[in-house]
């Protein structure tokens, strides 16, 4: 083929070049990092009071409250769904109000006290939440019923303090407990297998035995 004397590349050279070209800034930037670049994660000491008991941590800062539950405590009734904070089923109770363990860092709650599904009862002393979930079969996979659980028992301390929701007709007076009140309470709370009235029926019967 002969080339322009001005341009004195061939087409073919040219394709050639182009696609060296695009194959280099294909290269990931951590590939071209030399090792020795890439920082140390930084750690930090984060005591935690988790079910009643003392947890001296040290963890990277980066480390998740979910995870810190999971991969360092062995608690894995705390679970893992969706990871976007979307679900409800990291659902866990900090200082008493409930919190999206996923979307948490665990390094923000130095000190807390922390309580997960295990802390909140026992097979031989089940959690009254736990009782009406079981009697109204409010679970089928099993999957989000410990978030579900959890965010329960703070709704319902929502509901004690006077905490007003989205769907509370006058938001200065004690609100009332309804299926409405306590769906938008457990909105935040996932269940694909879809046992929403049975959840709320659950809940319902807890909240009127307190009463």
């Amino acid at each position: 083929m002969e080339t322009n004397a001005q341009f004195p590349l061939s087409r073919r050279d040219l394709l050639i070049a182009s696609a060296s070209s695009a194959a280099a800034s294909a290269v990931p930037v951590s590939a071209a990092t030399p090792p020795d670049a890439v920082p140390s994660p930084v750690r930090a000491p984060v005591r935690l009071s988790v079910n009643g008991s003392a947890h001296d941590l040290d963890l990277d800062t980066r480390t998740t409250l979910l995870d810190a539950l999971r991969e360092h405590l062995h608690l894995t009734g705390t679970k893992k769904g969706c990871d976007h904070g979307q679900c409800g089923a990291c659902t866990v109770l900090v200082d008493g109000r409930r919190v999206v363990s996923c979307l948490s860092l665990a390094v923000m709650h130095q000190g807390a006290q922390v309580t997960t599904i295990e802390g909140l009862g026992t097979p031989a002393a089940p959690h009254p939440l736990q009782t009406a979930f079981v009697q109204h079969d409010g679970y089928q996979c099993g999957y989000c019923t410990p978030g579900q659980i959890c965010s329960a028992v703070g709704a319902l301390d929502e509901l004690r303090r006077g905490a007003p929701s989205h769907v509370s007709a006058d938001i200065v007076a004690q609100p009332m407990l309804s299926a409405e009140e306590l769906r938008e309470r457990m909105s935040g709370n996932l269940c694909r297998c879809g046992a929403y009235s049975n959840i709320v029926d659950a809940i319902t019967e807890v909240a009127e035995a307190k009463a």
